[in-house]
Order: structure tokens, then C-alpha cells, then sequence
């Protein structure tokens, strides 16, 4: 593994982990929003991961010192669950029964993914801050 491999990977985790909360931030700030441009209540999106797939130069590359893979976001999906009723028949989405149909998000589910997702980058900032510091120490030498 080359020096650099590493913080490639760190890298691109620290990306995936910034979309994830960007996403996060955009199913919080939309709990209540009732009408979109699509039409109905804000539909929750979840990111999808997978291994980052490597070039052709370097899986030669690695094949003798070891696979190394960072991580993508593959799609970013809206939640297909039908959305939440509620009785409010002053609000001027409430349809002819008074329901108004909310987003199915749960603040509390959100919270726990945001926590996640921050621990996650973090973790990887760390780990490129150790790589830092390995890599000055061998300049040392």
C-alpha cells in the first residue's frame, strides 16, 4: 500500500459521510413540510454506500501490495412508505376528510443517523490526522 492510499480512503469516507449529513439535515429541515413542487407531503431520503470501485492502473497496483477500496455514495433514494395522517382541518392541505398528509420522518431516527454519520467523520478526520503525523515522523528519520 502506498503512502497516500490511505488518505484516499479517508478521503472519500469523509465525502460520503458529508452527503449522508447534508441528506440528514434536508429530511430535518422538511418534518412538516406538507406540499412540494412534485406535488404531496417532502418524501425522507436515505444514502446508499458501496466499496469505491479502483482504476485499472491501480487494481495492477494493488494486486501485489493488497486491495485497498474507499467508499461511495451509489443513489440517494426517496422513502416509498405512504406518508403519516394527521387530523387538521384548518390547514389549507387537509384534504375533504381534514387528514393532512405529513412526511413519514422520525426525528428521533434521524438524530441517531446524524449522530452516526458525524462519529463516522470524526473518526476518519482522525485517522487522517494520525496519517499526517506518521508521515512527518518518516520525513524526520
Amino acid at each position: 500500500m502506498d503512502i497516500f492510499a490511505s488518505f484516499r480512503v479517508s478521503a472519500s469516507a469523509l465525502k460520503a459521510q458529508t452527503i449522508r449529513l447534508d441528506t440528514i439535515s434536508s429530511n430535518l429541515a422538511n418534518v412538516e413540510t406538507t406540499s412540494t413542487p412534485e406535488g404531496g407531503p417532502y418524501k425522507k431520503k436515505s444514502v446508499y454506500f458501496q466499496s469505491k470501485p479502483i482504476s485499472f492502473g491501480e487494481h495492477l497496483d494493488n494486486t501485489v501490495k493488497g486491495s485497498v477500496q474507499g467508499v461511495e455514495v451509489t443513489k440517494i433514494l426517496e422513502d416509498q412508505d405512504p406518508p403519516r395522517k394527521l387530523f387538521n382541518p384548518s390547514h389549507p392541505d387537509a384534504d375533504k376528510d381534514g387528514y393532512v398528509a405529513m412526511p413519514n420522518i422520525s426525528i428521533l431516527k434521524e438524530m441517531v443517523d446524524m449522530m452516526s454519520a458525524t462519529r463516522s467523520y470524526e473518526a476518519n478526520a482522525t485517522a487522517i490526522k494520525s496519517e499526517k503525523r506518521m508521515v512527518q515522523k518518516a520525513l524526520e528519520i
